[in-house]
């Protein structure tokens, strides 16, 4: 695990781990303007420089991974983002960046965020799309691309996940419209968050954000049964025919 986190951050620190995370950070810059509160928790490899939580507006944001690299950023907390050492209803926000993609089990990951969230807290996710440059490219690398990625989610699988879970689902926002090669150096990722005019190629990623739903309960009036139920006259109780 740990020489594939690595080799993660070693990608992550080249020229095209450099121009995602910086596409991901504007992306995430408009993402999170509406996020406040004490916590928010980044579950997951991804990003561990904190670029995708500089422009949030929570209090705290805590990194969290299950392994740390040798080299380069580290996590604050090491844990199995599945089984998080953190109270119940405690959190405001919870981004994944690319974390489903990464662990063994994403439904337990999944079910773990929505447990530490509190009520109307907000999910943010990112993924790449397996229909796309990118997702091809995944498909043929031999140790995934990029590296580590276990497998990719289309975000038609993941809103179905949510749904199931009781989150009201905003519409996802793609980006990534390139192929997956680095740019010329000074230069930035073309295509990076917008379609240009003659720009065929399909996003390569998403974000899908998610808002956690609680509905309290209505209480329901028994129904009184014919027999049971007294006799009014001129809104009084009638009174029984029984002799003291």
């Amino acid at each position: 695990m740990n020489a594939a986190l690595q080799q993660l951050c070693d990608w992550q620190a080249g020229p095209l781990g450099r121009a995602v995370l910086a596409a991901e950070a504007r992306l995430l810059g408009s993402a999170l303007d509406d996020v406040f509160g004490p916590a928010l928790l980044q579950l997951g490899p991804w990003a561990l420089g904190r670029e995708l939580v500089a422009a949030s507006r929570t209090r705290h944001q805590t990194l969290v991974a299950s392994a740390a690299p040798q080299h380069g950023p580290q996590p604050q907390l090491i844990a199995n983002p599945a089984f998080l050492p953190v109270p119940a209803g405690s959190v405001d926000a919870v981004l994944l960046p690319h974390c489903l993609e990464f662990e063994p089990d994403p439904q337990a990951v999944l079910r773990e965020a929505d447990r530490v969230l509190v009520a109307e807290g907000q999910l943010v996710v990112l993924g790449f799309r397996p229909l796309s440059a990118w997702g091809l490219r995944h498909a043929t690398w031999g140790n995934g691309f990029p590296p580590g990625l276990a497998r990719l989610l289309s975000e038609q699988r993941l809103r179905d996940w949510l749904v199931l879970l009781g989150y009201e689902v905003a519409p996802a926002r793609h980006y990534l419209y390139t192929l997956p090669r680095a740019p010329r150096p000074g230069v930035a990722l073309h295509g990076a968050l917008r379609r240009g005019l003659f720009n065929p190629l399909p996003a390569g990623a998403y974000l899908i954000k998610a808002r956690k739903r609680v509905y309290g309960l209505t209480p329901i009036r028994p129904r009184w049964r014919e027999r049971e139920r007294p006799r009014l006259v001129g809104g009084l109780v009638n009174p029984t025919s029984s002799k003291s």
